[in-house]
């Protein structure tokens, strides 16, 4: 395995002095080494991929220097059975690049650092255009970040969502953004004996609260749920005043705010600096409220429930989540039928 220092000593000693992208679960270890080796100015965390890429050009056309901009590839070499997108799009990233005339070169656990990074600036200086590092999964040692977020919440996720389920009532309809939150949505459906009716959104990551507007606009009788995170928001947060714009009365957007992208590392995000009520109100939201305790969940959700929507719910919670957190054990068309035969019951 190639340690991410060793990486990012090459990719410096090549005068790379700038670094965006969005993390992600196979390059978490090299991201969170990045995020404690560079100033702030130097690393920014972008909300999507087009973000990134356009703060790297921006970069560039300023300096006259080269970015680098680490993004997912949905997975090449990744065949988690949860996850689909990784499968079918891993198998077509090389062809792509091919197809987009973007030179590129693999790096992999046994490949020889200096010598790939030589190959990909070698490319860099003769089309002065991007080249792409195909980075396949296992290829970095382990290193766990050190930054710490400072937070008053006392609650973990799941413990958050435990209660929110005897909050709820049995005909809401739950919609669970990608990552940890349905996994562990799923164990506690398991939990309590009760069949899967959840959606659960796999891949697809900040588009939970839009499908969760399309479920509310034609289920109009049942309270919609939608159970989001920060990273999930900051991704499209644009989705937030087309909600507010349309104003579904059914809908509760949930925001679950641990200030990380934790489902794929812990790299920090910027919500722990965000006034999400000033957003949300902006929007067009009718309501907002915020929780950082099982008091005060308790508290805003009976509130909440006599309000009109679209109604914003921050809860701010701490990292972290059980080592043995497993994943569906359910295909993804599985619970998608599961939900729909649910919201027709």
């Amino acid at each position: 395995m190639i340690q991410p220092e060793k990486l990012f000593g090459a990719l410096k000693k090549n005068g790379v002095a700038f670094f965006t992208g969005v993390p992600d679960s196979l390059l978490r270890h090299f991201c969170a080494f990045v995020d404690d080796h560079c100033g702030i100015r130097d690393h920014i965390i972008t909300a999507n991929e087009g973000n990134a890429v356009a703060l790297a050009v921006g970069y560039h056309i300023a300096t006259g220097k080269v970015a680098a901009v680490y993004m997912q590839n949905s997975g090449l070499g990744n065949t988690r059975k949860d996850e689909p997108q990784h499968v079918k799009q891993g198998r077509i990233t090389p062809a792509q690049m091919d197809l987009l005339e973007v030179p590129y070169e693999v790096l992999s656990s046994d490949s020889d650092v200096e010598q790939v990074l030589e190959q990909v600036f070698q490319k860099l200086n003769d089309t002065q255009a991007p080249v792409t590092l195909l980075v396949r999964k296992g290829t970095f040692s382990e290193y766990k970040s050190q930054r710490q977020v400072q937070t008053l919440a006392t609650l973990m996720r799941k413990d958050v969502l435990r209660h929110l389920l005897k909050l709820t009532e049995p005909k809401d309809l739950l919609i669970s953004t990608t990552g940890k939150t349905s996994r562990e949505l799923f164990e506690l459906r398991v939990e309590r004996q009760e069949s899967q009716r959840d959606f659960l959104t796999v891949g697809g990551m900040g588009h939970a609260a839009s499908i969760a507007l399309g479920v509310a606009l034609w289920n109009s009788s049942r309270r919609v749920i939608c159970l989001d995170g920060d990273g999930s928001v900051l991704m499209h947060m644009g989705a937030l005043p087309i909600i507010g714009s349309i104003q579904p009365k059914n809908l509760v957007h949930v925001v679950l705010n641990n200030a990380a992208h934790e489902s794929v590392g812990g790299q920090p995000t910027v919500a722990d600096r965000l006034d999400f009520e000033a957003i949300a109100r902006a929007s067009g939201y009718s309501a907002y409220f915020q929780a950082h305790d099982q008091a005060g969940v308790e508290h805003c959700w009976k509130q909440l429930k006599a309000q009109p929507g679209p109604v914003f719910f921050e809860i701010k919670i701490k990292k972290g989540s059980s080592a043995d957190l497993g994943r569906p054990t359910s295909t993804p068309e599985q619970n998608k039928q599961a939900f729909m035969q649910y919201v027709r019951g």
